[in-house]
């Protein structure tokens, strides 16, 4: 099994959510802010004589765990589905992991999926 970590920009959310939906049994989405690559908003300020850079760009995590068959599938997806062009789309982070206990049904490991 593996875990799956994507950052994307917090407007893509729906997208790569949607992507995944029907190939994932479920995850986990964290809204937040981060700094990367990525050009940052500018903003008025000073009554609108001035701009600002913001210090972080908003972005949204989704993670999953999915079946070792699973990985190219949902990081495709999920790349698919955020990709702009520009710097700041995101990353996708793949790790091992080694046990998983569905709390509700006493499953384990794949079955807890």
């Amino acid at each position: 099994m593996k875990r799956i970590e994507a950052t994307v920009q917090s407007t893509k959310v729906g997208a790569v959510t949607e992507a995944i939906n029907d190939i994932v049994g479920g995850y986990t989405v964290l809204e937040g802010k981060g700094r990367g690559s990525g050009a940052r908003q500018e903003m008025r300020s000073g009554r609108g004589t001035g701009t600002v850079t913001a210090e972080y760009n908003h972005v949204a995590y989704v993670t999953t765990i999915v079946d070792d068959s699973d990985v190219e599938k949902v990081s495709t997806a999920i790349a698919d589905a955020s990709f702009t062009g520009k710097g700041g789309d995101g990353i996708i982070a793949v790790s091992n992991v080694d046990s998983v206990l569905n709390i509700a049904s006493k499953k384990s490991g794949s079955e807890a999926l």
